[in-house]
């Protein structure tokens, strides 16, 4: 699939032997061994989600089956797969949160500039004196 879709693969060995997708726009997907022995090969959907720990929630609520609980990847973000009621297998996504970013530090206000001391007076001319005829 690297060849026809421009696709680019990143391993994940802590993960299982798990390859990542990066698709370039959009969510992506991965690649790795088959989760139960039982598991047929098969391409999972993913659909995104904001809070991957409550939908996993709601679909087990629903009937489904967790294979895969919320996990993080890399600092990606986290997925979950699981089985409908069905028996089709869904996948979910969420993405990391982008690092907050810091609001600009404030300029400082401008330093008063030190009060200029007072100039020294000039010394008072003496009087020339008149010369005497």
């Amino acid at each position: 699939m690297r060849g026809v879709f421009d696709w680019k693969f990143k391993d994940f060995p802590e993960m299982g032997n798990w390859t990542g997708i990066d698709v370039g726009k959009g969510v992506g997907g991965g690649i790795g061994p088959k989760q139960m022995p039982e598991q047929p090969s098969a391409w999972t959907a993913y659909v995104e989600v904001d809070d991957i720990a409550s939908t996993v929630a709601k679909a087990v609520k629903a009937g489904a089956t967790v294979i895969v609980p919320p996990m993080p990847v890399g600092a990606m973000g986290s997925l979950a797969v699981f089985i409908d009621p069905q028996g089709a297998t869904i996948g979910l996504w969420q993405q990391a949160k982008a690092p907050t970013k810091l609001a600009p530090a404030k300029k400082a206000a401008p330093k008063a500039k030190p009060k200029a001391k007072p100039k020294a007076k000039a010394k008072a001319k003496k009087p020339v004196a008149k010369k005497k005829r």
